[in-house]
């Protein structure tokens, strides 16, 4: 392996020591119960691998002893049966106790179901997220997308549906992974413990942009929480430097994309009523950024090849406008 190989590996080795997408790091109950189940897996399915590796080389040394030797085999024998018996009783132990945990972290895995939690409605598209929380004001569902907040120490309780294809939830830090199958509703309980940015994926391919199907997790303190989903639940509010680009995103971009308090209503894409808070821009593949949102309106198919979002041929100052407003829906 020549040295670029190495180092290429290494990178691959290190991408995920960051913690913010990490099944070891566990940052919540539910991952808390996983993470403990596959140590368990790691020490009973290694106890038995050495186990057997010790077992078959004990008989390969006791094979050439008695080809070497024509002595009565009679106690050798009742010594090998013996040590298979006490072999087989670890097995079947080890089995036992994973079979024990397994029940035990499926459990915990549930412990939360029974409890009242706040709900949110996830969404997967080709590829993107729609998030909905429901208001604790009143009964309306507030709209964001790509990007999920959670208090810390609440249990949400997060129902996953597909508008299209089969996608996967997966916070590794938080919960373990779900499917979001068209036609039904999932559900997921989430108790997340520590506070921070982590990061979430679409576990399960689902076309030739899977790999750029992410969304940001934030777990901050239930104050943060709940003033933050106050504030989303507010109507955007446009500055006037920004009128321009007010009304050509009313002409070219409002039959997809809603933005409350105005007149954009579409459904197809993204809620953009807040989009400048977000860190990310469609599902992860750009930073948030005005120079970040201009490249994706000027050229989405050429950052997200295969995209909904269509190729609009906005002049750049147009582009720019658009862009300058967006970059104020904060």
């Amino acid at each position: 392996m020549n040295s670029r190989s190495m180092a290429l590996l290494g990178m691959v080795l290190l991408a995920g020591c960051s913690g913010v997408q990490s099944p070891l790091v566990p940052s919540g109950d539910q991952a808390g119960a996983l993470h403990n189940l596959f140590w368990l897996m790691v020490v009973v399915c290694g106890g038995i691998y050495l186990l057997v590796i010790a077992g078959l080389a004990w008989g390969l040394m006791r094979v050439r002893r008695q080809s070497a030797t024509t002595s009565d085999h009679t106690a050798s024998d009742k010594r090998l049966d013996k040590g298979v018996w006490v072999a087989a009783a670890v097995i079947v132990a080890g089995l036992t106790v994973l079979i024990v945990g397994s029940f035990l972290a499926d459990r915990a895995l549930f412990a939360t179901r029974g409890q009242s939690a706040m709900m949110v409605r996830v969404t997967g598209y080709q590829w993107w997220w729609r998030i909905e929380y429901r208001d604790p004001a009143g009964n309306r569902w507030i709209e964001t997308a790509n990007e999920l907040h959670l208090p810390a120490g609440r249990t949400t309780r997060v129902q996953l549906g597909s508008a299209d294809v089969i996608h996967s939830f997966w916070v590794p830090n938080v919960a373990g992974k779900l499917d979001l199958i068209p036609g039904r509703r999932n559900q997921l309980d989430l108790t997340p413990r520590r506070e921070g940015w982590f990061r979430g994926q679409c576990a399960e391919f689902c076309g030739t942009q899977h790999a750029h199907m992410a969304f940001d997790v934030k777990v901050e303190s239930p104050a943060t929480f709940d003033a933050w989903l106050a504030g989303q639940g507010r109507n955007a509010t446009t500055p006037a430097a920004s009128e321009r680009g007010q009304g050509v995103f009313a002409q070219n971009c409002a039959a997809c994309h809603g933005i409350r308090g105005t007149l954009a209503y579409g459904r197809a894409g993204p809620d953009l009523t807040h989009i400048a808070s977000r860190r990310s821009i469609a599902a992860g593949t750009l930073p948030m950024s005005r120079g970040g949102l201009q490249g994706w309106i000027a050229q989405p198919q050429a950052l997200k090849p295969g995209t909904a979002m269509p190729t609009i041929p906005l002049s750049a100052a147009d582009a720019n406008a658009v862009a300058q407003y967006l970059a104020g829906l904060k």
